[in-house]
């Protein structure tokens, strides 16, 4: 006679299978990779002024950000620009930022509270300084400027810093030889284009979003600065960190430029604190390096973060987890 195994009543293999889950689970978290745990809380990213190529940078990078560190909340701050966003991340107010190296090389030269504890996490791209004009403006060089009303940038941005050196260089004195107009990118190209100014100094990436706006309307003209390097780069310390360069010609279709525009470049950096996290600021680092491509589609100059340079965070010390970053992908 045959065996007849007996039956087995549902609730039995209901918690039979329960049981089996169980241990399938047990297993699976048994032999889960042994990672760092979920990044989570929140950061705060200084940026700049809504119209400069800072702001827009921060905010693609938020996005990307929000893939790879999904339970960290980040924060953008907007800012007057360099010297403000490196004030906020010395005193602890926000935890990253992006600032010009001439920047933070004087911060540390004028010994500002917390300068000692400023990290770098990497070298970005660089800033083309601009000097805007009217199409029909018979400013052909900064020296042209005397008499004028210029805008220099507003007193903690790094257009400040950078166009005080160049007017020093052209010989002029920005207190007595022009008229100082203390304002930023949001608002330089409206005045300009209603006669309130006649000309005015900015430095960021090519192209700048403002910049190429009011190209599309209004007639400008980009003038050149390199007859000022070499002045410049003998100013001091800081003023190494200053580079002769090229603002192509399409580089703003619509400007009356005729040829390729010699001016002045300047690194940017990535900045952070000491105490600042090692994986969070490993995290960071590797999110921008990574989201390049996919920001510079919208922002051009993030195009040119490349991962050969961006260990050279000179005048700062590279951050610990950034250093981490930089040896996982090491050939």
């Amino acid at each position: 006679m045959p065996l007849v195994p007996p039956r087995i009543s549902r609730r039995r293999a209901l918690r039979a299978l329960v049981a089996v889950l169980a241990v399938l689970c047990a297993l699976a978290w048994w032999l889960r990779p042994f990672g760092e745990p979920e990044l989570t809380g929140d950061l705060t990213f200084s940026t700049g002024v809504q119209t400069g190529v800072y702001h827009r940078y921060g905010q693609l990078l938020e996005q990307a950000l929000a893939e790879d560190m999904p339970e960290v909340r980040v924060r953008l701050e907007t800012s007057e620009g360099s010297q403000q966003n490196l004030q906020r991340v010395a005193d602890g107010e926000a935890d990253f930022t992006v600032a010009t190296a001439d920047a933070v090389a004087k911060y540390g030269i004028d010994r500002k509270p917390g300068a000692e504890r400023l990290r770098g996490c990497a070298r970005l791209y660089d800033d083309y300084v601009q000097l805007v004009v009217p199409a029909g403006s018979p400013v052909q060089s900064a020296r042209d400027l005397r008499g004028k009303r210029v805008a220099i940038g507003q007193n903690g941005s790094g257009v400040r810093l950078i166009s005080e050196r160049l007017l020093t260089a052209a010989g002029l004195d920005a207190a007595r030889d022009i008229t100082p107009v203390s304002i930023g990118i949001d608002t330089m190209p409206a005045e300009l284009e209603a006669g309130r100014i006649d000309a005015f100094f900015w430095s960021g990436g090519l192209p700048t979003n403002a910049v190429r706006e009011l190209s599309e309307r209004f007639e400008i003209r980009l003038v050149q600065l390199g007859d000022l390097v070499e002045a410049l780069q003998a100013s001091g310390s800081p003023a190494r960190y200053y580079r002769a360069a090229v603002m192509p010609q399409d580089a703003y279709a619509r400007a009356r430029n005729t040829s390729a525009v010699s001016t002045v470049a300047v690194p940017n950096l990535l900045v952070t604190r000491d105490d600042t996290d090692d994986e969070l600021t490993e995290q960071f680092t590797r999110t921008v390096i990574l989201s390049r491509d996919d920001i510079g589609h919208q922002v051009h100059a993030a195009q040119l973060v490349d991962l050969r340079t961006a260990i050279y965070t000179d005048p700062v010390e590279l951050h610990e987890g950034a250093a981490r970053y930089y040896r996982s992908v090491k050939p």
